[in-house]
């Protein structure tokens, strides 16, 4: 027999499972011993509570978080290592009308007459029939000319809004709801994208059982002559990287970017995967302090970063919105602002039925031998001190890629056409990627400083591409990082403790960059050819250690935003913690995000070229420009974030 559960009380079984499960005393008495020579379980266990209010939008985050975290001795020299880690995010019911189940609503779409912009209502553009590859705007054969009656406006945010106006652009209306709620546009992204109101609430408990944070076994065999085999196996984290934010070698574990943008330490925000990990410690030789060869098996089935579903706080680069309501379009078909043109300076609004544009199919990698990911490290120290690392990876991206040209649905006939070429129309995909590179850190004793650097050039890395007519392309990439740390004595700061200063700039530079003049502007690829972002950490300590100020500044150069977090941290005692600080960012000249949009790629012969094209039959991008879709990446995780400042309190305890 089912039994339903009103909200209040789940909520209070979700409590009381959350108590009896992280529970230290149940752990450490209660698990059953793991055989001959095994110790009682080691268990700390803390609290965190993590609140913020946003800029426009007040609440944005009720963040309540159990973790235990457990060791214990197993025996023949076995040790076992757990983390469970539950959360439950209270901003889905107390602020219901932006992130839950009443969010978002009505909105209006955008034509461009040569009056002005006008604003157009959602399902109100003129009618946009495919007919053997011919578009005719303002047909009596588009039944979704005047309405969409299975897709209503309702529910409905318009794209971007969260970062930038329409303004004369590509808009169109993405449903925000939870997918339990309203299931249009829901699709899984690879982990995200296609949850209900309980799955964005408590992220943890889902198919993948991430409430299990780690839990590994780990053993070293001694070789003997000072060599041994260090073998760790389980759900883990596998870091490689020697700098902080930017990930350049250390891909082994996708990210979860919904948790808290890119504002969270990494060790937070990675997703463990199950791996097998061996490590050949060789020790010491005549030229070398130590070294050690490392082999890295992900065996896990394929996990993406979690970029955030549309309608909750965090979506890093507005792009799960995007997704979702791409993802729309194509089930439900939809109105886009500013699309035909049919006149000199006219670019109307125009009513697409369903399977013409969008994203089609999401084909995530089935779990295979030849879908697992395989990563090799050689480390070593020399006698000088330098410690270095070179790195190969074999993987997955764990960021989407979008095919285009894909087929679309003639809404004459209701068969599909085969596909065309600049069609707007996609496949997610999700290419093969292989990575060398390597790391080293080293001593400045003349300068009293720590340096940092990692560098890394990926093969298989797949970006938009408005002059090829699937609209991607494969490239090289090379990104590197460099940081220095230095603790110095600033008197106003501290007089008896160093305040610590961290410098971190990276660099990314893609190979074969294509980028050229269309009748209207820029086409190619939006990505900036080469990427500068730097960040500064100056972090003090008062009180004997006990208070804790620092502000963090990150700028990116090319998108020309600057986010800055100053916080203070507060040790009430050993085991109470209080962290107040404030996110805030600023951007300038943002019409330089703007890039071609592809209304002009003319799929759709001949209503969407220029008036007066001199070629309107042939399928090729004009560069008509704007925000949506591709500005995103030109703006970057800051710039597309500018319009959400954020005030918070966290509260750790540890029991």
């Amino acid at each position: 027999m089912e039994t339903k559960l009103n909200s209040g009380k789940r909520l209070t079984l979700i409590a009381t499972a959350l108590a009896a499960a992280f529970s230290g005393q149940a752990l450490a008495y209660e698990l059953p011993s793991l055989g001959e020579g095994s110790s009682p379980w080691d268990i700390d266990v803390s609290y965190e509570n993590h609140t913020v209010k946003r800029e426009h939008t007040g609440l944005a985050k009720f963040r309540n978080t159990i973790q235990a975290e457990g060791d214990k001795k197993v025996g023949n020299g076995w040790t076992v290592h757990g983390i469970m880690r539950g959360s439950w995010d209270g901003v889905y019911r107390l602020n219901s009308s932006e992130y839950g189940n009443k969010a978002g609503g009505a909105v209006n779409l955008q034509s461009t007459t040569p009056g002005g912009l006008v604003s157009v209502p959602y399902g109100s553009g003129i009618g946009y029939t495919v007919v053997n590859g011919l578009g005719y705007p303002g047909s009596n054969l588009n039944a979704f000319v005047d309405s969409y009656p299975a897709s209503p406006n309702e529910g409905f945010r318009v794209l971007g809004d969260r970062w930038h106006d329409i303004n004369g652009g590509v808009a169109f209306a993405v449903p925000v709801r939870p997918c339990d709620t309203d299931s249009r546009g829901c699709r899984d992204f690879g982990g995200y994208g296609n949850q209900k109101l309980s799955e964005l609430e408590a992220p943890e408990f889902n198919d993948r059982l991430d409430f299990v944070r780690e839990l590994y076994a780990k053993k070293t065999f001694d070789l003997g002559d000072g060599k041994g085999l260090f073998v760790k196996v389980g759900k883990q984290q596998v870091v490689w990287g020697r700098t902080d934010l930017f990930r350049v070698l250390d891909v082994i574990n996708p990210v979860d970017y919904s948790r808290n943008n890119i504002y969270d330490e990494l060790s937070d925000i990675r997703i463990p995967m199950w791996i097998a990990q061996a490590e050949y410690r060789m020790g010491a030789s005549e030229t070398m302090q130590d070294r050690n060869f490392q082999i890295v098996w992900n065996f896990d089935k394929f996990r993406a970063n979690n970029l955030g579903q549309c309608g909750s706080p965090n979506s890093i680069l507005d792009a799960g919105c995007f997704f979702r309501g791409m993802a729309n379009l194509w089930d439900n078909g939809g109105t886009v602002a500013n699309f035909a043109n049919v006149a000199p300076g006219t670019l109307l609004a125009t009513n697409f039925g369903p399977g013409q544009i969008g994203i089609k199919d999401v084909n995530l990698p089935d779990w295979s031998l030849a879908n697992t990911q395989l990563g090799m490290k050689y480390e070593g120290v020399t006698m000088d001190g330098l410690s270095f690392s070179l790195n190969a990876m074999t993987y997955r991206s764990q960021l989407p890629s979008l095919h285009g040209g894909k087929r679309a649905t003639n809404s004459f006939t209701g068969v599909q056409q085969s596909a065309w070429p600049y069609l707007i129309s996609f496949d997610m995909e999700f290419p093969r990627v292989n990575m060398i590179g390597g790391s080293m850190d080293f001593q400045l004793p003349a300068a009293s400083a720590a340096v940092r650097v990692e560098a890394a050039v990926t093969d298989g890395e797949e970006f938009a591409n408005t002059a090829r007519e699937e609209l991607y392309s494969k490239n090289r990439v090379f990104r590197s990082v460099i940081g220095v740390d230095r603790p110095t004595f600033i008197p106003f700061i501290s007089s008896s403790s160093a305040t610590l200063i961290s410098g971190q700039l990276f660099y990314q530079h893609i190979f074969d960059h294509e980028r050229k003049q269309g009748t209207l502007g820029t086409v190619g690829i939006p990505d900036w050819e080469d990427t500068v972002i730097g960040t500064l950490l100056i972090k003090g300590f008062l009180k004997n250690g006990t208070v804790s100020p620092q502000v963090i500044f990150a700028h990116d150069f090319q998108a020309r935003a600057t986010a800055m977090a100053p916080q203070v941290e507060w040790n009430v005692s050993n085991d109470l913690k209080l962290t107040i600080g404030a996110n805030y960012k600023i951007a300038s000249n943002r019409d330089r995000w703007s890039f071609d949009d592809c209304r002009s790629c003319n799929p759709f012969a001949p209503f969407t070229a220029p008036n007066g094209d001199t070629d309107p039959f042939t399928a090729y991008s004009r560069g008509l420009s704007g925000m949506e879709p591709l500005g995103r990446f030109r703006a970057g995780p800051i710039g597309a974030a500018f319009k959400e400042n954020d005030l918070f309190v966290k509260l750790n305890y540890k029991f």
